[in-house]
C-alpha cells in the first residue's frame, strides 16, 4: 500500500527513528599490513584521467586480501541500521530498534520515503556508522573501523591528494552502505557543510555486480541528463569533487544481492 506522506506520518517517522547507539560484532584486530594499495596502482596516470571532469573511477584499489577481508565482514558481521530522511533531517533505525519494528513497518517507512523522493531529495538504504574520533575506532576494532584507519593513513591520503590534486586533504570520514532491493539515493551536491569536503569517494566492495540491478552511482548534467555512470565494480574506488550533482540508482528488485560499499568525504580541517 502507498502511503501519502502527512505530518502525522512524519511524527510517527520521528518517534520510530531516533538517533541512536550503533551495534555491530567486533572482529579480532587484524594486522596492520591487512590493507594496502594495489602496488600496480599508477598514480600520475590517474591523476591526468581525473583532472578534466574531476571525477573517477579507479579499479583494483586494495590488495586482494584486504578487499575480501572487509567485503565478508560487511556480508557477514556488520548489523545494518536503516536510514532515510524526514522531510527535514536524516534519520535512522539501529538494529535494535528494527527488531521492536511491527509487521509492516518498514514497508510504511519504505513508501514514505518513496512519496518524498517524487518532489525532492530523499534516500533510502542501510548504514553502519564509524567514528570520526581515532581513539573511539581503536576502542572498537572492527574490520570496518580498521579500514577507516587505512583511510586515514600516510600512504592512501598521498594517494587521494595526487590523484585528485587536492594538496589540502587531511582526513577521511565514513560509513558503510548497503543498497537492497528498493534502496536509492536522489540527485545532491553534497553542498550542505562543504566548508571541509574537498573530495567524496564510494570504495565498492560487492563481488559480483550486474548493471540490470541499477544502484549505479550517475553523475547528473545541468539539462538533468546522466553524464556518466559507474557501476559498483569490487574493490574499485570512485572519486569526485565536491560539489557534483549526482545520485544512486534505485536497486531493482530482482538484484541477486546487496550493493555494499565504504563512503564518505575526503576533507581538511
Amino acid at each position: 500500500m502507498w502511503y501519502r506522506a502527512s505530518t502525522h506520518m512524519r511524527c510517527l517517522i520521528a518517534a520510530a527513528l531516533p538517533r541512536g547507539d550503533q551495534e555491530a560484532h567486533v572482529s579480532a584486530t587484524p594486522s596492520p599490513e591487512l590493507f594496502q594499495l594495489d602496488p600496480r596502482l599508477d598514480t600520475a596516470a590517474l591523476a591526468a584521467l581525473y583532472r578534466p571532469n574531476q571525477r573517477l573511477h579507479v579499479r583494483g584499489l586494495l590488495a586482494p586480501a584486504g578487499a575480501q577481508a572487509l567485503y565478508s565482514h560487511l556480508a557477514e558481521e556488520v548489523q545494518w541500521s536503516l536510514a532515510l530522511n524526514d522531510g527535514t533531517q536524516a534519520r535512522e533505525a539501529t538494529p535494535a530498534q528494527r527488531r521492536q519494528f511491527e509487521p509492516g513497518r518498514e514497508l510504511e517507512l519504505a513508501a514514505f520515503a518513496y512519496e518524498g523522493a517524487r518532489q525532492g531529495f530523499q534516500f533510502l538504504y542501510e548504514r553502519q556508522s564509524v567514528p570520526e574520533d581515532p581513539a573511539a575506532r581503536v576502542s572498537e576494532p572492527t574490520l570496518l573501523n580498521r579500514f577507516v584507519d587505512f583511510l586515514n593513513s600516510p600512504p592512501f591520503i598521498a594517494f587521494a591528494r595526487t590523484v585528485t590534486g587536492a594538496s589540502d586533504i587531511e582526513w577521511a570520514d565514513a560509513q558503510a552502505t548497503r543498497y537492497g532491493p528498493g534502496h536509492f539515493l536522489t540527485r545532491h551536491d553534497d553542498s550542505s557543510g562543504a566548508h571541509n569536503r574537498r573530495v567524496a569517494y564510494v570504495v565498492n566492495l560487492t563481488p559480483e555486480w550486474n548493471t540490470d540491478w541499477g544502484g549505479l552511482l550517475q553523475f547528473i548534467d545541468q539539462e538533468g541528463h546522466v553524464a556518466r555512470a559507474y557501476a559498483p565494480r569490487f574493490n574499485a574506488i570512485n572519486l569526485f569533487s565536491v560539489p557534483q550533482a549526482h545520485a544512486v540508482s534505485v536497486v531493482a528488485p530482482f538484484a541477486a544481492w546487496p550493493r555494499y560499499s565504504v563512503t564518505g568525504w575526503l576533507r581538511t580541517r
